[in-house]
């Protein structure tokens, strides 16, 4: 178990704190160091074996599936499979690429911190959204920021390649990952499953 990138100035940080009021207070310090704890536990990096086929699609993320149907597509407006997937602050929060293929797309939107579990978050929520050309065809991936969570972290630019199940992009504390799939691959998940990010199998053809 490691830390996550994104998170070790701040679980740094919470530690420190925590040290420095043991010195002045003493057990009196217990508060931040419940806090301290929690921290690293948001931010952990469990090291994960990808053992998905090129050809799959996996989720995004760690959490639970929220909702699955058909919507419309952020990136163009045409009919697609949407599948999401709320993380808790007790999940991981790394996210990881659904599929293989190159991103064609990289779009941040501004927006509002609302629950990350209601079905506006997609569209009201600050975000970003990635397209990527599979095999499968587009494939749009959506990080949202939720009530908690206050910075979406994207790593994938215009022209980079991704595998299925690597790792793109960090959302901190609580919050939404939504799949736009093209409509002819069928949900091999229902809602209320658990998933776990890069390794959870979601479609099929």
């Amino acid at each position: 178990m490691t830390i996550a990138p994104e998170g070790k100035w701040i679980v740094g940080g919470a530690f420190a704190a925590a040290v420095v009021a043991f010195l002045f207070w003493g057990a009196s310090s217990w508060p931040l160091w419940i806090v301290a704890v929690f921290v690293a536990q948001f931010f952990r990096e469990p090291r994960r074996e990808i053992g998905a086929a090129e050809d799959e699609i996996v989720s995004p993320a760690d959490g639970r599936v929220v909702f699955v149907g058909r919507a419309e597509s952020p990136a163009d407006g045409t009919e697609a499979v949407k599948i999401s997937v709320f993380m808790n602050v007790f999940n991981v929060h790394s996210n990881r690429s659904p599929a293989s293929g190159e991103v064609a797309e990289s779009k941040r939107f501004a927006g509002s911190f609302l629950n990350a579990a209601l079905d506006k978050a997609s569209e009201k929520n600050e975000r970003h959204m990635i397209v990527i050309n599979s095999a499968h065809g587009k494939i749009v991936c959506v990080q949202i920021a939720g009530f908690l969570a206050r910075r979406v972290l994207c790593h994938a630019s215009v022209g980079n390649v991704l595998r299925v199940g690597e790792r793109y992009g960090f959302i901190r504390f609580g919050s939404r990952a939504d799949l736009y799939l093209p409509p002819h691959l069928r949900p091999t998940v229902a809602l209320g499953d658990s998933v776990v990010g890069g390794i959870t199998r979601v479609a099929a053809k």
